[in-house]
């Protein structure tokens, strides 16, 4: 092989190296935000419909300490009656929540009561062992 052809083929190993890695990385970080939209809904007594969110951005920013980091939005749904579909939004900076927002709802159940997905109270115990 020539000295072209094997810097070429680097330069291919380079690049699929660097799309697996952003892969996996989003696969992590869209596993994250989708455990913290399902935790944040069970701690307001509300429904996360579709067990999903969405990537709506994603920019290269430093994170605090000045390393460079990707910062991914995502959106998801909720529910606080299970009539309505209300819009959640979640901010990742590398593996760090920097924000979640839930439009405004109105609630139905009592105070200081968590209800799990289908509905039914949770102790105090089960809402730490959460994810």
């Amino acid at each position: 092989m020539n000295m072209v052809g094997g810097d070429m083929m680097s330069g291919l190993l380079l690049l699929l190296a660097i799309g697996l890695w952003f892969w996996f990385d989003s696969l992590s970080a869209l596993e994250l935000a989708r455990n913290a939209g399902r935790k944040a809904c069970i701690k307001e007594n509300l429904q996360f419909l579709d067990d999903t969110v969405e990537r709506i951005g994603l920019s290269l920013v430093r994170d605090d300490s000045g390393r460079r980091v990707m910062r991914r939005t995502y959106r998801f749904e909720f529910s606080e009656t299970g009539n309505s579909r209300r819009e959640g939004q979640l901010i990742l900076t590398g593996k760090r929540i920097e924000s979640l927002t839930l439009e405004p709802y109105q609630t139905w159940d009592e105070p200081g009561q968590i209800l799990d997905e289908q509905g039914h109270v949770l102790n105090e115990q089960e809402v730490n062992r959460l994810p």
